[in-house]
């Protein structure tokens, strides 16, 4: 029985940026963002992409919506091929895709109303006018659990929490299918994460939704996540699906994460590891496998040739020498 297509599917996404770096002669580097990352989100599937900062989980899923330009790569919504798209056809498919920014203050305009924050999305798309309008707005202020006299305030008069909240309720208010969910709770309280999380799960469930959920908390991937993509520099190294991922961790990186975060038991005997050194600059990565550095099982191969992707069976893949075997 052959597996149905992707909601989602990324293939061969890159981002270069270039800038100015040094004083007092400053000299242009280019940065590989993104060099060559390729996943695909399930129908009703949370999907998440985990990884230290700086590795570029946020700028894919950016490009993929857009507001970043990719510099090349494919991205396809269903059948529709998003890059190739004129302004009209992208504004039309922002319909259908949509974004959960990470700070919750930065991301509301402080000026406007919340209430004419969500209902902007939806007059633009022609989803309801007037009386309608204003009761869509109630509805979605209901839904994600704030009271209707909210629509009333300004966004500075709320919690973070509330904050992000309302940015949740936006996001909906043009009925998406796919939620990029960039760090949605990184920036709350670690009470106030969990709401926010069974809020999104509970969406979910109710409204079928699919996400990409962006964030470097592994436990909260694992408990949120049903597929995983572990990025590092720029890159995929390990993909697959929860909870075997962090069961069974093939690549190196992926086992130094998992032995470096908490287990949510305090019966459990668990030795913390410390992942040693820094994450190299995405302006001059390593020479071969980019994680041989701080990897305690490199070898001269590592150091000269980066690892091709081998797909292990059961939907998961790795990039790494020690499976070329």
């Amino acid at each position: 029985m052959t597996q149905a297509a992707p909601l989602l599917q990324v293939e061969g996404l890159r981002k270069f940026f270039t800038v100015k770096r040094g004083f007092p002669n400053p000299r242009t580097v280019t940065v590989r963002a993104l060099d060559g990352v390729d996943f695909g989100v399930r129908e009703g599937e949370a999907f998440g992409l985990v990884g230290e900062s700086g590795c570029g989980k946020s700028t894919a899923g950016r490009a993929l919506l857009r507001l970043i330009e990719p510099d090349e790569g494919r991205v396809r919504f269903r059948d529709t091929d998003v890059l190739a798209l004129d302004r009209q056809a992208l504004r039309a498919l922002r319909r259908k895709i949509q974004i959960v920014f990470q700070d919750p203050y930065a991301s509301l305009n402080p000026k406007r109303l919340v209430g004419k924050a969500l209902a902007e999305p939806m007059r633009v798309h022609g989803l309801a006018e007037g009386r309608a309008l204003a009761e869509r707005v109630r509805a979605l202020l209901d839904e994600v659990g704030l009271p209707p006299e909210a629509a009333e305030r300004y966004p500075h008069e709320f919690s973070g929490g509330q904050r992000q909240r309302i940015g949740i309720a936006r996001a909906l208010s043009v009925e998406p299918e796919l939620v990029v969910a960039d760090e949605p709770v990184s920036a709350l309280d670690v009470s106030i994460q969990a709401q926010v999380l069974l809020l999104l799960r509970g969406l979910q469930d109710k409204r079928g939704l699919s996400y990409l959920f962006v964030s470097h908390d592994l436990g909260v991937v694992r408990w949120f996540c049903q597929g995983v993509a572990v990025m590092y520099l720029g890159r995929i190294v390990e993909r697959g699906p929860l909870p075997q991922m962090f069961d069974e961790p093939l690549h190196p990186y992926t086992q130094t994460l998992r032995a470096a975060s908490p287990v949510p038991d305090p019966r459990a005997r668990v030795t913390m590891v410390r992942i040693e050194g820094e994450v190299p600059s995405a302006s001059a990565p390593p020479p071969g496998c980019h994680f041989h550095p701080r990897c305690p099982h490199a070898t001269e191969r590592c150091r000269v040739e980066y690892p091709a992707w081998k797909e292990m069976g059961q939907g998961r893949g790795v990039a790494c020498h020690l499976y070329d075997r």
